[in-house]
């Protein structure tokens, strides 16, 4: 069932991507200003939307990919708008507006009409909000990797062809402070999810007895672990850093996304609102 705010915050956020898009394509940084503040009107109307399915529900509304998929663009709407204003990013507003119109348009369009999902009485616990928090923060924190690295790439481009990098009246981050912050979002994403499988084998253990059962969203979870440790690894040890780091962000984040959509659609086990 849709609630009243889900419109207005998805009105908020297409509006807020199409202000921060104009700006980008026109070279000019006058209606950023309005872009930010209409994104974090979205953010609050989604947060009340959030409320409200929660209230229904008598949980945090997670249970399903769509209150999922929801859930992780108003934490990447959130912290999308953090980076924005703490590290003076806009031009992050270009890939996390547009991102979150989307995921929230997808995740209405998949709720529609879906009647209510009443967990089981064995999965009310404390671990569900813990659990599922941590790993859709991790799983956010990827995807903003992901963007300032798309960002360092084309910064890169422009400065070898001696284009400008932005509005005029735009301070561009330096390169090495996107890669910084490419470095610090991979690094939380890392501890975020590495709290979140911890949490979750917790979870398991106490309802069903057994810390690890290696279904798909368990086998795929590790796997992104086992990558995103590699990439980590790969910046302390072998010193990658710059162009390649950013690459080979993008190129994990677009195996996590495909994870994250194919395994909750496909096979999504105990998880994603199937909890047999």
């Amino acid at each position: 069932m849709d609630t009243l705010w889900l419109m207005p915050a998805l009105a908020c956020y297409a509006l807020s991507a199409a202000l921060f898009v104009f700006d980008r394509s026109a070279g000019r940084s006058r209606a950023s200003g309005y872009a930010v503040a209409i994104l974090g009107a979205g953010a609050v109307f989604h947060a009340l939307d959030l409320t409200a399915r929660g209230l229904q529900a008598g949980n945090i509304p997670v249970a399903t990919f769509a209150q999922a998929l929801s859930f992780m663009a108003w934490l990447t709407a959130l912290a999308g708008l953090l980076m924005i204003v703490r590290l003076r990013l806009a031009v992050i507003g270009v890939f996390v507006a547009p991102a979150v119109t989307i995921a929230l348009g997808a995740a209405s369009l998949t709720t529609s009409g879906s009647g209510r999902l009443v967990l089981p009485e064995t999965l009310r616990s404390v671990w569900l909000p813990i659990h599922v928090t941590l790993a859709i923060l991790g799983y956010t924190m990827f995807v903003l990797a992901a963007s300032v690295s798309i960002v360092y790439l084309a910064y890169e481009s422009r400065l070898k062809s001696k284009r400008a990098l932005g509005p005029a009246n735009e301070g561009a981050p330096s390169l090495e402070k996107l890669d910084r912050i490419n470095y610090r979002l991979l690094g939380w994403g890392f501890v975020m999810l590495s709290l979140a499988i911890v949490s979750g084998a917790i979870w398991a253990d106490a309802t069903w007895g057994h810390f690890w059962s290696w279904e798909p969203k368990e086998s795929w979870s590790l796997v992104i672990w086992i990558l995103y440790a590699g990439l980590l690894e790969s910046r302390l040890t072998v010193g990658w850093r710059g162009r390649r780091a950013a690459a080979l962000t993008i190129v994990l984040a677009s195996v996590l996304v495909g994870s994250f959509v194919g395994v909750n659609l496909i096979f999504p086990g105990k998880h994603g609102g199937s909890f047999g």
